[in-house]
Protein backbone atom coordinates (compact mmCIF):
# COMPACT_ATOMS: atom_id res chain seq x y z
CA UNK A 1 0.00 0.00 0.00
CA UNK A 2 1.09 3.92 -0.14
CA UNK A 3 1.34 3.88 3.21
CA UNK A 4 3.39 1.70 3.95
CA UNK A 5 5.42 2.87 1.08
CA UNK A 6 5.68 6.33 2.99
CA UNK A 7 6.33 4.66 6.44
CA UNK A 8 9.14 2.92 4.88
CA UNK A 9 10.55 5.93 3.01
CA UNK A 10 10.05 7.97 6.33
CA UNK A 11 11.91 5.04 8.37
CA UNK A 12 15.04 5.55 5.17
CA UNK A 13 14.65 8.99 5.26
CA UNK A 14 15.35 9.62 9.18
CA UNK A 15 18.49 7.07 8.89
CA UNK A 16 19.67 9.12 6.63
CA UNK A 17 19.09 12.72 8.21
CA UNK A 18 20.08 11.49 11.44
CA UNK A 19 23.35 10.63 10.78
CA UNK A 20 23.48 14.63 10.02
CA UNK A 21 21.64 15.83 12.85
CA UNK A 22 19.63 15.04 16.42
CA UNK A 23 16.04 14.20 15.54
CA UNK A 24 13.02 14.16 17.43
CA UNK A 25 13.01 10.52 19.21
CA UNK A 26 9.73 8.40 19.27
CA UNK A 27 7.98 10.40 16.66
CA UNK A 28 7.46 9.44 13.08
CA UNK A 29 8.14 12.79 10.80
CA UNK A 30 5.41 13.90 8.33
CA UNK A 31 7.53 14.29 4.91
CA UNK A 32 7.19 16.81 2.39
CA UNK A 33 8.78 17.19 -1.28
CA UNK A 34 9.74 20.31 -2.63
CA UNK A 35 7.58 20.37 -5.90
CA UNK A 36 7.97 24.26 -6.74
CA UNK A 37 10.75 26.39 -4.70
CA UNK A 38 9.38 29.62 -6.50
CA UNK A 39 5.76 28.82 -4.79
CA UNK A 40 7.91 29.02 -1.54
CA UNK A 41 10.13 32.26 -2.33
CA UNK A 42 8.63 34.40 0.82
CA UNK A 43 9.49 32.15 3.88
CA UNK A 44 12.67 32.07 5.12
CA UNK A 45 12.66 28.03 5.64
CA UNK A 46 12.72 27.52 1.81
CA UNK A 47 15.47 30.25 1.00
CA UNK A 48 17.92 27.39 0.44
CA UNK A 49 14.63 24.70 -1.34
CA UNK A 50 15.08 23.46 -4.44
CA UNK A 51 12.82 20.84 -6.05
CA UNK A 52 13.22 17.45 -4.61
CA UNK A 53 14.28 19.01 -0.94
CA UNK A 54 12.86 16.93 1.66
CA UNK A 55 10.87 18.60 4.42
CA UNK A 56 10.79 16.16 7.78
CA UNK A 57 7.77 17.68 9.87
CA UNK A 58 7.96 16.82 13.49
CA UNK A 59 4.15 17.87 14.81
CA UNK A 60 4.98 16.76 18.42
CA UNK A 61 8.13 18.34 18.68
CA UNK A 62 7.49 21.47 16.57
CA UNK A 63 10.21 21.14 14.26
CA UNK A 64 10.59 21.22 10.75
CA UNK A 65 14.08 19.88 8.99
CA UNK A 66 14.95 20.57 5.20
CA UNK A 67 17.09 18.04 3.64
CA UNK A 68 18.99 17.79 0.74
CA UNK A 69 18.80 14.27 -0.82
CA UNK A 70 21.56 14.79 -3.43
CA UNK A 71 24.22 16.50 -1.62
CA UNK A 72 23.27 14.62 1.61
CA UNK A 73 23.02 18.31 3.91
CA UNK A 74 20.82 19.83 6.33
CA UNK A 75 19.98 23.44 4.65
CA UNK A 76 17.58 24.49 7.16
CA UNK A 77 15.89 23.60 10.97
CA UNK A 78 12.94 25.49 12.10
CA UNK A 79 10.78 25.91 14.97
CA UNK A 80 7.02 25.06 13.43
CA UNK A 81 3.83 26.54 15.05
CA UNK A 82 1.18 24.69 14.02
CA UNK A 83 -1.73 26.04 16.67
CA UNK A 84 -4.53 27.03 14.13
CA UNK A 85 -6.15 29.48 16.45
CA UNK A 86 -4.80 32.43 14.04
Amino acid sequence: STEDANLKEAAELVVAVRKLIVLPEGEVPVIATVSDPEELKGQPFFTKAKAGDRVLLYPQSKKAFLYDPVANKILEVAPINLDSGN
